[in-house]
């Protein structure tokens, strides 16, 4: 469903339908809305996986250290942003090595 979120087209078509929107479809669509209304944006688990009342755990989830060498770098490369160039919405952006072209 998240993909023909993306792409704007019913699940009937992505399963190789003629792309009309059906009742079931619709279905689907508005159960995945509300689904999606239903997640925490920041951790991306919902209320319920962790409630015994609802069908859950409170012990539904560990947590576990993950090191992202790309995140790293980024927060490396913040520490050394001149204070001119670090007001409100800049943005330090990960390149491959190939791309890079340094600014004059």
């Amino acid at each position: 469903m998240e993909l023909c979120e993306r792409y704007g087209i019913p699940h009937s078509q992505f399963l190789g339908g003629d792309g009309r929107w059906s009742d079931l479809d619709r279905a689907k669509a508005l159960a995945w809305a509300e689904w999606q209304r239903s997640v925490c944006p920041e951790c991306h688990t919902r209320l319920e996986e962790w409630d015994r009342e609802r069908g859950g755990d409170p012990h539904a989830y560990v947590t576990d250290t993950l090191r992202c060498p790309g995140c790293e770098l980024i927060e490396q490369e913040r520490d050394h942003v001149p204070q001119d160039r670090s007001g409100y919405g800049v943005k330090i952006q990960l390149l491959p090595r190939e791309q890079y072209e340094p600014r004059p």
